[in-house]
């Protein structure tokens, strides 16, 4: 159904950036999200939450009215309110006035309202910067293909964790701080991401040997995600280049951002969603 009167107009404004006054509205709210946030920051310094406590409260109460009304807004004004309601904005939106009523009957759960800050994303669509989550699914896709190498290999590391834990139990015991297979196995998997805490250390010279075997292990496979990772993004990146093909020589391998074929120098044309499919 299509809007009419004042929910137009504020629709325009609220969910628009191609009109000044949605633009401004938008940055004007960007503003509001990151100093309301920086009351958050402020709030749970000691010092300055003695001082200006009552302050900050009532700055940070002035935001959530703030934000609630904004929100109520964008239900009122949307042209599909179940869609809008929930869709990632939608949810975030939500999000981020919720802590504030939460920390009425759960104190400390305002210091959540720092997921406002995933509302400054906006900015990617107020600045016109779309075309530059282009890398970002590039990174995507490349995780999505190696999301089965990955778990095969995480599987295969938490699967030593727990030996090495285990035996660590064993050889070390409840009197060295290994009281148990779970906190032996937290100890293996913080030596294996070479982490090392030290809040948990062999003392028998047969547990410090499982724990050098146990750090060089994890040395030697550190990096396996990493190349994992690489070659599945090296891949899309090629097939990506595949798709950008000059009309006038017809050779591809360029990159997603070339205007002019590399080889004779043509205007190129912007893949279509079809062609990169």
């Amino acid at each position: 159904m299509a809007l009419t009167g004042r929910r137009k107009l504020l629709n325009e404004v609220i969910f628009g950036t191609d009109t000044p006054a949605g633009r401004n509205f938008d940055v004007f709210l960007i503003w509001a999200i990151l100093i309301s946030v920086g009351l958050v920051l402020l709030a749970s310094i000691g010092p300055i939450a003695q001082r200006y406590g009552a302050l900050l409260t009532t700055l940070e109460w002035l935001f959530t009215g703030l934000f609630t009304l904004e929100y109520a807004a964008r239900i009122y004004c949307s042209v599909n309110r179940r869609k809008y309601i929930f869709s990632f904005y939608g949810v975030v939106d939500l999000l981020a006035i919720l802590p504030s009523y939460l920390a009425l009957l759960y104190t400390g759960a305002t210091y959540l309202l720092v997921i406002r800050l995933l509302r400054v994303l906006r900015i990617f669509r107020i600045l016109k910067l779309v075309r530059y989550l282009q890398d970002a699914n590039l990174l995507l896709r490349a995780l999505g293909l190696a999301r089965r190498k990955i778990l095969v290999f995480y599987s295969s590391v938490l699967v030593m964790c727990i030996i090495f834990g285990s035996l660590m139990f064993v050889v070390e015991g409840p009197e060295n701080g290994f009281t148990s297979i779970p906190t032996s196995v937290y100890w293996a998997i913080v030596t294996i991401t070479t982490v090392g805490y030290g809040d948990i250390s062999p003392q028998t010279p047969l547990g410090q040997g499982i724990a050098a075997m146990t750090m060089l292990i994890g040395y030697s496979i550190i990096a396996v995600p990493t190349g994992i990772l690489t070659a599945e993004l090296a891949g899309e990146m090629h097939r990506e280049r595949k798709h950008h093909r000059c009309n006038n020589c017809g050779r591809s391998t360029h990159d997603p951002d070339a205007e002019y074929c590399k080889f004779c120098g043509y205007r190129l044309e912007l893949p279509t969603l079809a062609e990169k499919v």
